[in-house]
């Protein structure tokens, strides 16, 4: 394996046997230079096993065959995500593997895992490479482990792995000062128990040469003189208001803040039982919703969006949801007739039109990535290239690229379609990909001559990522946004943060070894009392409440369905009721539901609605035969005798819950009339 001047610089730590992290940007090989520790700790060490940690399903497969396939005749290598059936008998794989690639989540199942198959320890690996490191902070999957791994350490257990970070930056940490990002990298240092952050210092010129950067540029456009269409959305989010008659209610149209205290007035509204108000806020916001696609794409999409919003199933019971679709459909032509009048239309289009045009221009030689928030507006945006006459005769071969996880906003790819995607994007059967932050981060793409953030406002790590893609000789990297927005005040404001973070790891990598050591010790500490304290406060709060004493609400129709003491826990995770007596209150919608991972013992079944509204509530599971409602917990307001309260997750609730027993169940189930 041939490695850079620069490579060799930044592994030394590694081959030595210290905890490190490797600070390269993207394009740089820092996955490259992991693979040769690896191919050296498993030369040097007897009985040496690595264990390469991702985020990303996507990341799994391509590790495994864009880098360490290098080493699969010298050793045994083996991929697992979260579609793979190895992952039931994790402890037998990792025996049988000298390297074993797979998502942090799956090795904590298996840490944390009381199956014998399953089941493993830190202390059976010597090696852990944690992809995309910067990640090791706060309640992320990467830090549950180094908490497991910091807990042993302080204890004095000697026989833990060698860890190797891998970043192109560990950002700020949201501080905007000095001391601030110091402690920031600091942090990060302890979580991964680091010895030294490595950086090209002596080789920085050979680096520099080696990843070109990016020619940035502003596309900037001013907002529409006129928005009849957006006027017209707001007039009729008005009418809705002053029917909900609830004084006080904010009038900032078509923004993030009005989203999140529409989002807040529909939580009350539910724990509050007020139907009315309830089903107003999930208007409103889906009115919202068009407001910000108005903004960042079309007219048209942005009514489309409402469209099939009026299209889904409701009941027409409900004299709130007649008086919203009545509206909808009062206003549904005047809306369409002003989203197909090209006067008023998107004046970001234009700018990305021309960006298009100036790369596009000559055949075959130009590549490039759009960057944008939602998956909405990258559909969007692909609709738009097809239908705009001045790019359908230039060389534009684009896809969508979006994440696999499940989104009622718009369809989620599956994790093959995003491969497909991908390869053919890699060979040049595709030329351009619209996408949300999934393609930012760690994805093997090829060199782009042009990357455009499309109204983007995110942070500094973000910004590095989405740069890093853009790694072709004289490449351009475009903010396209309006004049004296937030987003470019944000852009600005990256820059300053990338100098502040640069600054703030020389500052580490300069500290005198004593003092470092003693400071990352003290946070190490801190971390450990911290996350004790909060599981405890966590396990607490679940024993306040006998399960009995909870009851469950449908979250649209108020109907109570049952009881916390129905509830029980399949493989820890989905949350399933027993009582035989609860399929009265829920009918099993056409069709099975499509999931990509794979289970253990059993498979998904149809989506289940509420018999009185037909509100959402989950999926029945097929376990070992036997059909189990899945509920999904923000479908139901929760009454305790403390107070009603609607939850985002089932670990918020605060009774216990058991896990389910197969036996004792098919035994209650024999015992049943019916």
């Amino acid at each position: 394996m041939e490695l850079r001047d620069y490579q060799w610089e930044v592994i030394t730590p590694a081959l030595g046997g210290e905890n490190s992290i490797i600070w390269l940007p993207t394009g740089a090989g820092k996955t490259r230079a992991a693979v040769y520790v690896c191919k050296r700790h498993l030369e040097t060490r007897q009985r040496g096993k690595v264990a390469v940690l991702v985020n990303k399903v996507h990341l799994v497969d391509q590790h495994a065959k864009k880098e360490f396939h290098v080493l699969q005749d010298a050793f045994r290598i083996t991929a697992i995500s979260g579609d793979n059936e190895q992952k039931f008998f994790f402890a037998w794989v990792v025996k049988q593997n000298d390297i074993v690639i797979c998502t942090a989540q799956i090795l904590q199942n298996a840490l944390v895992s009381k199956e014998e198959d399953m089941h493993v320890e830190l202390t059976d690996f010597s090696l852990l490479v944690i992809d995309e490191c910067h990640h090791t902070q706060k309640d992320a999957i990467y830090n549950k482990i180094m908490l497991n791994y910091l807990q042993h350490k302080l204890r004095g257990r000697q026989n833990l792995p060698q860890i190797l970070g891998l970043t192109a930056s560990p950002g700020t940490g949201g501080a905007t000062s000095f001391e601030g990002a110091v402690e920031h990298i600091l942090q990060i240092c302890a979580n991964l128990d680091t010895a030294k952050i490595m950086s090209a210092q002596e080789h920085l010129h050979h680096l520099q040469t080696q990843v070109p950067q990016p020619r940035k540029q502003y596309n900037l456009c001013q907002e529409r003189a006129q928005d009849p269409f957006g006027e017209q959305l707001k007039k009729i989010m008005d009418q809705i208001q002053q029917y909900m008659g609830t004084p006080g209610l904010p009038q900032d149209f078509g923004t993030q803040i009005y989203e999140q205290r529409i989002v807040e007035l529909e939580k009350n509204a539910a724990e509050t039982f007020c139907r009315k108000r309830r089903v107003c806020a999930l208007h409103l916001r889906k009115y919202n919703d068009a407001l910000l696609i108005n903004d960042t794409v079309r007219m048209i999409d942005a009514f489309q969006c409402l469209r099939e919003f009026y299209l889904l199933e409701r009941d027409m019971k409900d004299p709130t949801e007649r008086f919203l679709a009545t509206t909808f459909e009062e206003n549904r032509t005047c809306l369409l007739e002003l989203a197909r009048n090209q006067k008023y239309e998107n004046p970001r289009l234009s700018k990305l039109e021309e960006i298009l045009q100036e790369q596009f221009q000559s055949l075959g030689t130009s590549r490039g990535i759009v960057f944008t928030r939602t998956r909405q507006s990258a559909h969007s945006l692909r609709s738009w290239l097809k239908d705009t006459a001045s790019l359908r005769g230039l060389d534009i071969r684009a896809a969508v690229l979006t994440g696999a996880g499940y989104s009622n906003q718009t369809k989620h790819m599956t994790q093959n379609e995003q491969q497909d995607v991908i390869e053919l994007f890699r060979k040049g059967d595709l030329n351009l990909l619209f996408s949300t932050s999934v393609a930012e981060e760690g994805l093997d793409i090829p060199e782009c001559n042009i990357v455009v953030r499309y109204g983007l406002m995110t942070n500094e790590i973000a910004m590095m990522q989405a740069r890093g893609r853009a790694r072709a000789e004289n490449s351009v990297y475009s903010i396209l946004a309006k004049a004296s927005s937030r987003e470019v005040s944000r852009e600005l404001l990256n820059e300053d943060l990338i100098e502040l973070m640069v600054r703030a790891i020389r500052k580490v990598q300069d500290m005198p070894e004593r003092e470092y050591r003693l400071k990352i010790t003290e946070l190490q500490r801190n971390a450990v009392v911290s996350w004790k304290l909060k599981e405890a406060k966590n396990s607490e709060r679940r024993q306040l409440h006998d399960p009995g004493t909870a009851c469950l609400y449908c979250v649209n129709c108020n109907m109570a369905v049952c009881h916390g003491s129905d509830i029980r826990t399949v493989e820890g995770m989905h949350h399933v009721n027993i009582n035989p007596l609860f399929r009265l209150y829920y009918r099993v919608t056409p069709g099975k539901v499509e999931l990509e991972r794979s289970f253990k013992d059993w498979e998904p079944g149809c989506r289940i609605v509420c018999n009185e509204c037909s509100q959402d509530w989950g999926m029945e599971m097929i376990y070992q035969g036997v059909k189990l409602p899945i509920l999904c917990i923000k479908n139901f307001v929760v009454e305790t005798p403390a107070e009603k309260r609607k939850y985002k997750k089932w670990s918020s609730v605060t009774f216990s819950v058991k896990e389910f027993d197969y036996l004792e169940y098919c035994s209650s189930i024999e015992d049943q009339p019916f």
